[in-house]
């Protein structure tokens, strides 16, 4: 028996809200996170570049990179730069590492990443066997509200996916300390925050 077309569309949007955790409940507020990042020690994780930046001034990749590595040398980093070597290296792979479809994660809570990004980020584990991926979700400049004397911070929001199931294990949004946003260690603290948060278990 043929399904009436209009059936079949009704299942392919559930199924795709269900794969992007299409719900309503919101992405945390600065300061919180959602899940618990595993004990990622032992293991390889790929670190994906910022996908968005609005406004906020300095090397955020590098920024980031040194706060994990900083926090933890027990987890083996993979850079962006390694990953795009071996791209390089193997034409018939399409992946990217900029550029992905984050939107979803601003607007709503994510329990599975679903296709295009998906695709990407299970191409990418498995070119180097990567057992997890941090995708820098947005650097951006918080408004300062309307406490007096409060400046505008930076905050930082991102999120580490299982590649093999899509899986979003653990998303955290962070705001820096109280510097001008100008001032190098407003991002520094937030990015530090950011791994502080997602490897939970490591001492500072």
């Amino acid at each position: 028996m043929t399904a009436h077309p209009s059936a079949a569309l009704s299942v392919a949007l559930v199924l795709t809200l269900v794969g992007c955790g299409g719900g309503t409940t919101p992405p945390p507020a600065p300061g919180q996170a959602r899940g618990t990042a595993p004990d990622l020690r032992g293991s390889r994780v790929v670190v994906l570049p910022f996908q968005q930046n609005l406004g906020v001034p300095g090397d955020l990749d590098a920024e980031l990179a040194f706060a994990l590595r900083d926090r933890t040398s027990d987890v083996a980093w993979v850079p962006e730069d390694e990953v795009l070597d071996i791209l390089r290296r193997s034409p018939a792979v399409q992946a990217q590492t900029r550029g992905l479809p984050v939107g979803n994660f601003l607007v709503a809570q994510v329990d599975r990443v679903g296709d295009p990004l998906y695709g990407h980020l299970r191409r990418i584990s498995g070119l180097v066997d990567a057992q997890g991926i941090v995708i820098p979700v947005l650097a951006s400049v918080a408004p300062a509200g309307d406490v007096e004397g409060a400046t505008p911070r930076v905050r930082v929001q991102a999120a580490l996916v299982e590649p093999r199931t899509g899986r979003v294990l653990w998303y955290g949004v962070e705001e820096s300390g109280d510097f001008s946003v100008d001032d190098p260690r407003a991002l520094a603290s937030a990015v530090e925050r950011l791994a502080g948060s997602l490897l939970w278990y490591a001492d500072d």
